[in-house]
């Protein structure tokens, strides 16, 4: 289950650090013009978000490979997983069902991790 748990939380940084590099390369015209949603939330929104992700995906990973403050490892998994939760509460409010597989599926990875490193298989 360690290798398991391992390889979710590659996928998770992986997909984390793509989507908040994304939100922070753009200009938010072009991040608005690719991203519906970000035309209804302050013009910072977006950048905190995906601030936010980074730093989640380093958390999750970076932490348990240099054995410094492993702990923080379940603590990262756990704010992406708030962070999904929002989504798919805006992707809900939205209507936008289809972006609803994406972020579920990513909001269940996190939380897998977060469970499994504060949990039986912690560091």
């Amino acid at each position: 289950m360690n290798i398991a748990l391992w390889v979710i939380a590659a996928l998770v940084a992986a997909a984390f650090l793509f989507s908040g590099f994304f939100k922070l390369a753009l200009p938010h015209e072009k991040y608005v013009a690719a991203q519906d949603w970000a035309e209804n939330v302050p013009r910072w929104a977006p950048n905190v978000i995906g601030t936010l992700e980074v730093l989640g995906a380093i958390g999750v990973i970076l932490p348990a490979v240099l054995d410094v403050a492993p702990a923080l490892v379940p603590l990262a998994a756990t704010g992406l997983a708030l962070v999904m939760i929002g989504a798919v509460v805006m992707h809900l409010q939205r209507r936008e069902f289809p972006a609803l597989a994406p972020s579920g599926v990513l909001l269940i990875l996190a939380a897998v991790v977060a469970w499994g490193r504060f949990g039986p298989y912690a560091f």
